[in-house]
């Protein structure tokens, strides 16, 4: 008989990707002729895991923001991981946006992962949170890619990475 077979299921974001695509963002922002003598900024803060956005108002900011999407795109950097914030006036006719970078899978989202396995009534498959991961078993490699393949159709609001793959 063969033993447990698992995998781990995480979500984080590259934030040496992200540093890229903010200097490859802030490259454009110098050279496009819209933000000529503009105070609009991007900056990348990698120990709280935060974009700072400024600009001028909200429609540059809303050219600033499709700037970096854009270049995060390119570098694929999974969007649906950026938590984006309300816009903040600042001081004069400024507007900053703080654009949260979500690393690991979140505790609701995480519940309802498992939920959700359990809920298909899967044979023999176990889910369990293990911090900001979680790692489902079986004795089936075949039940796990079965598994791996539906939690592939659903969207759980971050962008799901299965590694770690044991026998």
């Amino acid at each position: 008989m063969a033993g447990q077979v698992s995998f781990d299921i995480t979500s984080s974001v590259d934030l040496q990707e992200v540093d890229n695509a903010v200097n490859q963002a802030k490259k454009e922002l110098a050279q496009r002729y819209d933000f000529k003598g503009s105070k609009a900024s991007v900056e990348l803060k990698k120990s709280e895991n935060v974009l700072d956005l400024v600009a001028d108002d909200a429609f540059k900011m809303d050219a600033l923001w499709d700037i970096v999407q854009t270049r995060l795109i390119r570098r694929n950097v999974p969007v649906k991981n950026l938590k984006l914030g309300d816009l903040e006036k600042m001081g004069g006719s400024l507007v900053k946006r703080i654009v949260t970078l979500q690393q690991g899978i979140p505790a609701d989202a995480a519940r309802d992962i498992v939920k959700f396995i359990k809920d298909r009534k899967l044979k023999k498959i176990t889910a369990a949170i293990q911090g900001d991961q979680l790692r489902v078993s079986s004795a089936s490699k075949d039940d796990l890619q079965a598994t791996i393949a539906l939690l592939r159709t659903q969207d759980f609001g971050v962008e799901l990475s299965f590694g770690n793959y044991r026998e």
